[in-house]
């Protein structure tokens, strides 16, 4: 596993270390994680498993019955 060294202001460091213990991981993990998260190119399970969870979303004629009907077109 490679390692890397990065430089850091110190009051981001006493943050990274309070949230690493309050999860009970180590900070290279809570780091690593977090990495991780950010370099992913592709959708979470979680964030696919939304795709078509909202049964109340209007349809498509439900959105334009509002709209009104278009003036007739002109012919060429």
């Amino acid at each position: 596993m490679a390692q890397v060294t990065i430089y850091i202001p110190n009051d981001l460091e006493s943050q990274i270390k309070a949230m690493a213990s309050s999860l009970n991981i180590s900070i290279s993990k809570f780091i690593s994680t977090i990495l991780e998260q950010k370099v992913q190119n592709e959708w979470s399970h979680a964030s696919r498993k939304l795709a078509g969870a909202w049964d109340d979303f209007p349809t498509l004629q439900e959105i334009r019955a509002n709209q009104g009907q278009d003036i007739p077109r002109e012919e060429f």
